[in-house]
């Protein structure tokens, strides 16, 4: 399954440098039209969005970072779960993310905010990295930056409260935060339900 979800994102990735505009206007996440109505030709929110989204892009570096924790992470949960068990929390974490992210939209729209489309597989990795996380949380990681090791349950904790704080305080404005902790989020409750991770 992460195989085939890296191919995908490539695939797409490769196909933006072609069509950008035409995937982010259909497939990107917007929360426009939700409880309002839609400027006549401009993007809006389509129930396929809560999942393609998380597919697409915004450039080289983006796209590095998410498919490298997607491997990293998701490759050793997949092997203890199984194919159909990831792939099902893997989405679930998208869409999860795509709700929140939706809620925390219409909220910011309706204070006089503007709409923009999220896009990338944050959401979905942000999940895959809790899971992990809670699943080897004795695990050891090493940051890139700064080059130390770090226990799993540690990392996730810290990434957790860093995204949370970023998203209520609206610093590094364009990152979409809240659809970060709707993936850890939806994929806690997962866990929860499965009596995975702590609760198995």
């Amino acid at each position: 399954v992460v195989q085939w979800l890296l191919l995908i994102n490539g695939a797409l990735f490769l196909a933006e440098q072609f069509y950008f505009g035409h995937l982010v206007y259909w497939l990107a996440l917007w929360p426009q039209g939700l409880l309002g109505d839609v400027t006549p030709g401009g993007p809006q929110f389509w129930p396929w969005q809560l999942v393609t989204y998380g597919f697409l892009h915004g450039g080289p570096l983006h796209i590095i970072l998410n498919m490298y924790a997607l491997w990293l992470f998701g490759s050793r949960l997949e092997s203890l779960w199984g194919g159909r068990r990831f792939a099902v929390y893997y989405l679930a974490c998208v869409v999860g993310a795509a709700l929140v992210q939706l809620v925390v939209s219409e909220i910011s729209l309706a204070q006089g905010g503007e709409a923009y489309p999220v896009l990338g597989a944050s959401g979905g990795v942000f999940g895959v990295l809790l899971a992990f996380g809670l699943t080897f949380p004795e695990a050891r990681l090493v940051l890139l930056f700064p080059p130390i090791p770090i226990k799993a349950k540690w990392f996730v904790l810290i990434y957790g409260v860093i995204e949370l704080v970023a998203g209520v305080t609206g610093t590094m404005e364009g990152v979409a935060h809240f659809a970060h902790l709707g993936g850890m989020l939806t994929g806690a409750v997962l866990l929860y339900r499965w009596r995975l991770g702590p609760w198995g």
